[in-house]
């Protein structure tokens, strides 16, 4: 039998489809791998992919709580937030990753429901977010 854990996806709180798309898919690039609903009038759960990055967006109450924060591990974030600065995204305009005391750089963006994406390009093994490439 193994320890290992297989890999976490947090669940972040949404409010509505329209702006999670907009934010997710259109602007950070992920893809919607499935979209759940109990019945047209229910709660959308969403579930979203990019590279090893996988996240689930829920509507349901109680699911959770606006304001999370989340650290994902991106390669080359340097040119992955100057592609973000070129989409010129009304509703985020992220500046450059910052060099960090510990190594790597990272840059915090918040999508429109209160939650903190952390973009961590660091070199060491001291990072613990998951992979996107």
């Amino acid at each position: 039998m193994s320890d290992a854990l297989p890999p976490v996806v947090p669940v972040l709180r949404s409010f509505d489809e329209t702006k999670a798309k907009e934010f997710y898919v259109d602007f950070l690039g992920f893809e919607v791998t499935f979209e759940h609903r109990f019945d047209d009038n229910a709660p959308l759960y969403m579930g979203l992919r990019r590279g090893d990055a996988v996240l689930h967006l829920s509507e349901h109450f109680g699911d959770a709580c606006p304001g999370a924060a989340v650290r994902i591990r991106i390669d080359r974030l340097s040119d992955y937030c100057a592609t973000l600065r070129d989409k010129d995204y009304k509703h985020s305009r992220p500046g450059a990753p910052q060099e960090q005391p510990w190594g790597g750089k990272e840059l915090s963006i918040s999508d429109p429901f209160g939650n903190r994406l952390t973009l961590v390009d660091a070199p060491s093994a001291a990072d613990h977010g998951s992979r996107v490439e």
